[in-house]
């Protein structure tokens, strides 16, 4: 415990007040909402459609690694395909200077080719092998870094922002989006790469020995080419719907196993289980259009590829009979059409792949392009400080200090709270505060309470920053939080949620988020000032005892005290608390009520409040109703006075008593 810190009796007289006037009694109470529905998974706002060529440069903007060392690739690339058309020319070379030369057959020219043909297809070899692994390599090191970035830009989102896309969508942006495109990559990049320079390769030397009938080919092929532009572009629109089918399904599935007992104890099996298999039937169908156009423009290649092979052996004997081609020269020329034609019938399984990996890439370049609307002023110092100047010229405040670029820290010491005309809407609701004025003073114990909608949570998001106000400010110690850097804000102001979330890891790696550098000694004494050291040493394992998954392994309040221990390792100058009490046992909820007297005795604290229990032994009570702040005052003061807090009040006292 920080050793400034009083932690007697001591505290602050109720001074506050609150510069707002109660609604009309008939005034509507807006639900307070988390924001847009995400049943499915949704386009992000900033998502751009755009072409092929504009997508890989923005990818290589984000991910320059992506292209890091490409010349040396299309080099190996180009002798790999060299070696391939070695082998149609010694066919060639064989039949008419071996085989049917003036002189008769010549075998050691057959055998000298057959050698050069040998060498060639090694050196083909090695340079595929050399080629791929750097294609692996490469592919695989920015896919790994376009991963990172994609998480971690997840993480810099705000919860609004959040919580207009699905879990199952921003899963499937870190893991399968990514994971189908590094398939195209290892796949059809490969092949895409060799295919192109085998195309262009090929062209050049059936012009060498016969152009009339490199026209030919080109003739039969020329209009596939111009119809797979068109079939790319709707092949890419349909596997974004498959994408975003992906998400819904990762959702679906996900949310049926973290919610199974509550599947299991309702009977839900057989709604799930609908659900779930509506999700698969979506994705199901939506791969099942894109197919459609797969498989109708690789039998159109299969047709055009007959067609021409048939075209070019009728002229090739038409041309031979002539004298203008011999046999050597018409079989090597049929040899290069293969290497020409293969490409072209692989063509669609490359835009098949790559059409689902460009959505995929999509995806997440959209997601790296949704700007993070709570930001870090240690990044943005210089945006954020322009908007507090334009906050103080309209509100005509002549506040001294100027702001620094790259935030500010929190000053030393105690911390108070002020919310000046704080207004906040969700984008497609209406207010859920409406202009609220509020002063909180430090070492204070404050409890927020109203009706389930009222705005109470949305007040703890804004004192923590989770979300920004629509208009006005928050300020902590006299300083806007737009100005504050993220790291001294998250290092003196600590949020307990009221789901008191835990990872899959041993109590003390949970508490340990409070303080990465902490001792299992010093996580004891945590729970040891909270007055937990009997509950503790009730598990098998104490600190070390594993929590499961979520904190499965522990109940709901037991949950509690970890998230409580684990604000007191963390040491916040200012706590807050979102209904930290509720759906507990009587004998847990004596020890959350004991750590928590413990946990805010001398620093500034908020807690939203459902059981009035807590707004009993407050300093402070703020009554919210309808986004506004109608009520401020002691729990004597507003007990006596007519009112919402009286009426809330007497409601929760007569439950009481009915138990």
């Amino acid at each position: 415990m920080t050793a400034g810190r009083p932690r007697g009796d001591e505290r602050p007289t109720t001074d506050a007040a609150a510069g707002t006037t109660p609604p009309p009694a008939d005034a509507p109470i807006p639900r307070q909402r988390g924001g847009p529905s995400a049943a499915g998974d949704q386009p992000v706002p900033a998502a751009r459609r755009e072409g092929l060529w504009s997508t890989a440069r923005r990818l290589r903007r984000l991910v320059p690694e992506a292209t890091k060392g490409i010349g040396v690739t299309l080099l190996l690339a180009l002798v790999a395909t060299a070696g391939k058309i070695v082998i149609p020319l010694v066919v060639q070379q064989t039949l008419d200077r071996g085989i049917s030369g003036s002189d008769g057959v010549d075998l050691g020219f057959v055998y000298a080719a057959v050698a050069l043909a040998a060498a060639a297809i090694v050196v083909t070899a090695g340079a595929t092998y050399a080629m791929n692994l750097r294609l692996y390599t490469a592919s695989e090191g920015a896919l790994a870094t376009l991963r990172v970035r994609a998480f971690r830009h997840i993480h810099d989102l705000s919860m609004l922002t959040q919580a207009t896309q699905a879990r199952g969508g921003l899963t499937a942006r870190v893991t399968t989006d990514v994971d189908q495109m590094s398939q195209f990559l290892q796949f059809g990049g490969v092949l895409l790469v060799v295919s192109t320079g085998q195309m262009v390769v090929a062209t050049c030397l059936m012009l060498v020995y016969s152009w009339q009938l490199t026209l030919l080919v080109y003739v039969c092929f020329i209009p596939m080419v111009f119809a797979t532009r068109g079939f790319q572009r709707r092949l890419s629109t349909r596997y974004v719907v498959v994408r975003r089918r992906v998400g819904d399904m990762l959702g679906a599935v996900s949310e049926s196993v973290v919610g199974a007992h509550v599947v299991r104890a309702y009977g839900a099996q057989r709604r799930t289980a609908a659900r779930v298999d509506q999700t698969v039937e979506a994705y199901r169908s939506a791969q099942s259009r894109a197919q459609v156009l797969v498989a109708s423009v690789f039998s159109a290649g299969e047709l055009i590829a007959s067609v021409a092979l048939a075209g070019v052996v009728l002229a090739g004997v038409a041309l031979g009979v002539g004298g203008a081609l011999t046999t050597g020269r018409l079989v090597a020329f049929l040899f290069l059409m293969t290497l020409f034609v293969m490409p072209v019938q692989m063509l669609t399984e490359v835009l098949n792949d790559g059409a689902n990996a460009l959505a995929g890439l999509r995806r997440v370049l959209d997601i790296l392009d949704t700007p993070s609307d709570v930001r870090d002023p240690a990044e943005t110092g210089a945006h954020e400080g322009a908007k507090e100047e334009h906050f103080r010229a309209s509100s005509g405040r002549a506040e001294t200090g100027s702001h620094e670029p790259g935030g500010r820290d929190l000053p030393a010491g105690v911390l108070d709270v002020a919310f000046e005309r704080v207004t906040f809407r969700y984008p497609t609701g209406p207010p859920v505060l409406h202009g609220i004025d509020l002063r909180i003073p430090a070492r204070a114990r404050v409890a927020v309470v109203g009706e389930t909608g009222s705005g109470k949570t949305t007040i703890a998001k804004l004192l923590t920053r989770l979300m920004d106000p629509t208009e006005g400010r928050v300020l902590i110690g006299g300083t806007p939080l737009t100005e504050v850097r993220f790291s001294s804000l998250r290092g003196r102001v600590v949020m307990v949620p009221q789901d008191g979330f835990l990872f899959d890891a041993t109590i003390a790696d949970n508490v340990r988020y409070g303080r990465p550098d902490a001792t299992d000694a010093e996580i004891v004494d945590a729970f040891e000032r909270l007055g937990l050291t009997d509950w503790l040493a009730g598990l098998p394992g104490g600190v070390r005892t594993p929590v499961g998954e979520s904190g499965g392994q522990l109940s709901a309040g037991e949950r509690q005290l970890v998230a409580l221990a684990r604000a007191e390792l963390a040491d916040p100058d200012l706590l807050v608390l979102d209904e930290a009490t509720s759906a507990v046992d009587p004998a847990t909820e004596v020890r959350l009520g004991a750590a928590l007297l413990e946990l805010t005795r001398g620093r500034t604290s908020v807690t939203i409040a459902h059981r009035l229990s807590t707004a009993e032994t407050a300093d402070l009570v703020v009554v919210v109703d309808a986004g506004r702040v109608v009520q401020l005052g002691t729990h004597a003061e507003l007990a006596a006075t007519p009112g919402v807090y009286q009426r809330l009040h007497d409601s929760w006292s007569a439950g009481i008593a009915a138990l």
